[in-house]
């Protein structure tokens, strides 16, 4: 599980660096490389990627300076370009899984040798415990089917990659990689790969019947009409599964963000302590909002993983 963290965070991170603008196009930057917004406009850098990092300036932490981060020579792949430069969602990713490595080998570790001392775990690897027995148990095993116990640690990997790439984006100067619709879709991509090969292993030659309809119970001049009408269909409903898991993540990260750094731009643009406390009280609401729906979007994310994986292991028309 935790190799696969490490691989999500490799895989994803190549795909939001080949998503950047080739290097002919991009925006000419005015401040040491980094890129230039309009005046105001405070939402735009917190949500969008960009080539550097906001740090706290020295002790006053409530000041903000940005750190440009490395610049590469474009790779060229025939007649395009793709900037391989890192940034700061890469940059997040790599955090991102570099916690769930921290974070869960501890907790094993702690779990070992609680229990060889006093018989059970305690402490910290006990709740970890309790996280990764739920989301296998309970939401893991009883979708994936008989003997889907295999594909339990990519639903497990994606749970805890999810989720400490959705919380890393609530904390001062983080970022939401979440927010990034090249990150949800290549974790949609890389599921939905998943889901067609576990396809392919449980069915054989069955697998073939998830895309192409042919129903031996139908009489013969209605099976090939209905095999020109499904077919299309059955396909279509392949791609949608994706695009959702995609749309859903990213969509969601997104828009709690942007609620609470517009009821933020209230506070500065009421300019009065009295008038500007209802915003701050409704954006520190959404923020506990945002905590929530960091948990429910990486069990979403997972939950509708496995569900897709079982459904495919049980194909059949």
């Amino acid at each position: 599980m935790k190799t696969g963290s490490l691989l999500l965070a490799l895989l994803i991170a190549g795909s939001t660096l080949g998503a950047q603008a080739p290097a002919a196009s991009l925006p000419a930057a005015p401040h040491g490389g980094c890129e230039e917004y309009a005046p105001g406009d405070f939402i735009s850098p917190h949500i969008t990627d960009a080539h550097c990092l906001e740090v706290p300036n020295g002790w006053r932490i409530w000041e903000t300076r940005e750190v440009e981060l490395p610049r590469w020579a474009p790779l060229h792949l025939g007649k395009v370009a793709v900037d391989l430069s890192p940034t700061k969602h890469v940059v997040f990713l790599l955090f991102a899984a570099f916690l769930c490595c921290v974070v869960l080998i501890t907790a094993a570790r702690a779990h070992v040798r609680h229990t060889h001392a006093v018989g059970r775990p305690k402490g910290f690897a006990t709740g970890i415990e309790a996280m990764v027995l739920y989301i296998r148990n309970e939401v893991a095993l009883p979708n994936l089917g008989p003997h889907g116990e295999k594909y339990a640690p990519f639903i497990l990997a994606l749970f805890f990659f999810i989720l400490f790439a959705n919380l890393l984006g609530l904390i001062p100067f983080g970022s939401t990689v979440t927010g990034n619709i090249s990150v949800t879709a290549t974790l949609a991509i890389i599921t939905f790969c998943v889901v067609e090969v576990a396809g392919m292993r449980a069915n054989g030659l069955g697998y073939l019947r998830t895309i192409f309809y042919w129903n031996n119970d139908l009489p013969a001049l209605i099976r090939l009409p209905m095999f020109l009408l499904m077919t299309p269909i059955e396909v279509a409903g392949k791609l949608t599964k994706p695009f959702a898991l995609a749309i859903r993540l990213f969509a969601n990260m997104t828009a709690g963000h942007i609620v609470v750094l517009a009821l933020i731009g209230l506070v500065f643009a009421f300019k009065s302590y009295a008038l500007g406390l209802a915003p701050l009280t409704m954006a520190v609401g959404i923020m506990m909002l945002e905590l929530f729906v960091s948990f429910l979007q990486a069990f979403i994310f997972s939950l509708l993983a496995s569900v897709f994986i079982g459904q495919m292991r049980e194909a059949h028309h």
